[in-house]
């Protein structure tokens, strides 16, 4: 196995959480961050439909994610409501090799 889901309560958009893991007596220290995107366009090209096409929004969330910080790497990508305004993504930073 080598993912474990934990449900954090309460844990909003932009914020980080950390997690501490202890396997085999080793401890691991990892940091989650959840970052909320646009996901309806409002460009001059969008501005006239009702509903952007969503290979449009796809794009430009694949380029948002692409120029995110290199120091996280991407986990997931929640699922918006069909009138969502943005899209959730989380992240976790990227490990240096430090293990206690």
């Amino acid at each position: 196995m080598k993912d474990i889901c934990i449900p954090i309560p309460h844990f909003e958009e932009n914020q980080i959480a950390e997690v501490a893991v202890t396997v085999n007596g080793k401890k691991q220290h990892f940091n989650f961050r959840v970052e909320s995107f646009p996901w309806s366009l409002h460009t001059d090209d969008n501005q006239n439909r009702d509903d952007p096409d969503v290979s449009d929004k796809i794009l430009t969330l694949r380029n948002m994610i692409e120029t995110y910080d290199r120091n996280w790497e991407l986990i997931q990508i929640f699922t918006p409501k069909s009138d969502s305004h943005f899209i959730q993504v989380l992240f976790r930073q990227r490990q240096t090799a430090k293990i206690s």
